[in-house]
């Protein structure tokens, strides 16, 4: 689905889709089952009141022949193509979804037809694009117990009443801890699903809203406490590095669509208050430095990184964890290292040897208004969280 400025813009682009053999592109006004009578949405206010007066083209583009999987290469060759035709015509790619050829096709909306193409299929290249080979892992970290769940409750609660004294004071995102029925309720079976349950009540499906900016402390004093057992509090800085690169990460996202409105983009206030929050506490956890595991290390090395935080301890101590040459650890160490130094000409490299053995990277830095140090604070926790999972020795279930 593509969003253009005009009708125009949009026939332009379904005629250019249309040629590469989608089967079925329609363009339609801007929420069109607003003004259709018989529709649900008829005289419902926009869901999307930025994109008043913009018009939508909707492509479906049949591929057969391979396994799913076989396809991924090609799959994200096309959407960084279709994301150029979008912005070529000044609009911007708005999503897309998978799903069997015939099913699809039953339920794509006719409304405002503009090509099709019975039985057509994308021609695809011959032979069929690979996933590039990726560099060898680290060494292997040494393992942290993520702790039975009984003793996390109790040390998570213990760290909540600590802080708050009743539940009558307590953010809201903890208050749950301290309430009687969680107490008398059904024990968690593993230790991820109540660390689960706990950062969604923090940032429900990862986004930071005001309760996130005043339980960030909490979260930061869980990583201070001891009793919480040290695979939990590598998870707990995990979840911290996710909050923290909130605000870069929609900025990566939104980048074509904020250049096509115009706009300049700024985060939400709960993004830039949940960082300060997590960075304003920061120092506090970098004062422990010397009683960290490796793994812990590199996961404050890169909180350091998203909250600005200038610390020549954290830059040092980079240094020196164990990250061979050739390695793809060594590669996200110089990309921590870029962006904390703040060294724009080290940046640059240091994402394209990423982007060179991870295609998602390569897909996210394909967009020409996607500003390269948002993107290195966007991808940080993901690579630094698959590298550091291997050091969490979890009873079942922590990845």
């Amino acid at each position: 689905m593509l969003s253009l400025p005009s009708e125009g813009a949009a026939r332009a682009a379904a005629a250019e889709l249309s040629g590469t053999g989608h089967r079925l592109t329609a363009v339609r006004v801007h929420d069109h089952f607003r003004f259709v009578p018989s529709s649900f949405w008829y005289g419902q206010p926009s869901m999307d009141p930025e994109l008043e007066g913009w018009w939508q083209v909707f492509s479906l583009a049949v591929h057969s022949g391979y396994e799913r999987m076989a396809l991924e290469p090609f799959f994200r060759s096309e959407r960084i193509r279709v994301a150029h035709v979008a912005r070529a015509h000044g609009g911007f790619q708005q999503g897309y979804s998978e799903g069997h050829a015939a099913t699809l096709e039953g339920v794509f909306s006719r409304d405002g037809l503009v090509h099709e193409q019975a039985g057509a299929d994308v021609a695809l290249p011959s032979p069929l694009p690979k996933e590039p080979a990726r560099p060898p892992a680290g060494p292997p970290w040494k393992f942290s117990e993520a702790g039975e769940p009984a003793a996390v409750v109790q040390a998570v609660v213990a760290v909540a009443e600590r802080m708050y004294g009743s539940a009558e004071d307590v953010p809201d995102a903890v208050g749950w801890l301290l309430d009687e029925e969680f107490a008398f309720g059904e024990p968690y079976e593993t230790t991820g699903e109540f660390l689960g349950d706990l950062v969604d009540a923090v940032a429900h499906q990862g986004t930071c809203t005001d309760t996130t900016v005043e339980a960030a402390p909490f979260l930061m004093e869980l990583v201070r406490d001891d009793n919480v057992a040290p695979g939990s509090r590598l998870v707990l800085l995990g979840d911290l590095l996710r909050l923290a690169a909130s605000g870069p990460a929609a900025a990566v996202s939104l980048a074509d669509r904020v250049t096509a409105l115009g706009g300049v983009w700024e985060e939400s206030a709960a993004e830039y208050l949940t960082r300060r929050a997590i960075g304003s506490e920061l120092p506090v956890l970098l004062s422990r430095w010397e009683d960290e595991s490796d793994a812990a290390r590199f996961a404050l090395t890169a909180l350091a990184a998203l909250c600005g935080t200038r610390d020549q301890r954290a830059l040092s101590g980079l240094a020196a964890l164990p990250a061979p040459a050739g390695s793809s650890r060594a590669d996200v160490v110089s990309l921590v290292a870029a962006l904390l130094s703040d060294d724009r000409e080290g940046l640059v490299p240091a994402l394209d040897r990423l982007a060179s053995w991870l295609p998602s990277i390569a897909e996210k830095a394909a967009g020409p208004n996607v500003d390269l140090r948002s993107l290195g604070l966007a991808i940080l926790p993901d690579l630094v969280l698959e590298d550091v999972a291997s050091g969490i020795a979890a009873e079942r279930d922590l990845p």
